[in-house]
């Protein structure tokens, strides 16, 4: 047997359920070593380091 619901949800419960599905902001955390902002756990995209280390070649403009 399927799982059938016995009578349809109303508009108020939908969106009541549904209040909390919004996008949440990623956190940025600053670079140690050029200071910029960039994701947690990953290499820096403005300088390429990592961990202290030059991880990435990174062309300057």
């Amino acid at each position: 047997m399927a799982a059938v619901p016995k009578s349809r949800r109303s508009h108020r419960e939908v969106r009541q359920r549904r209040a909390h599905w919004r996008a949440h902001m990623v956190p940025g955390v600053e670079c140690p070593h050029c200071h910029e902002l960039k994701l947690p756990h990953r290499v820096c995209p403005h300088c390429g380091y990592y961990n202290g280390m030059s991880v990435v070649a990174v062309e300057k403009e």
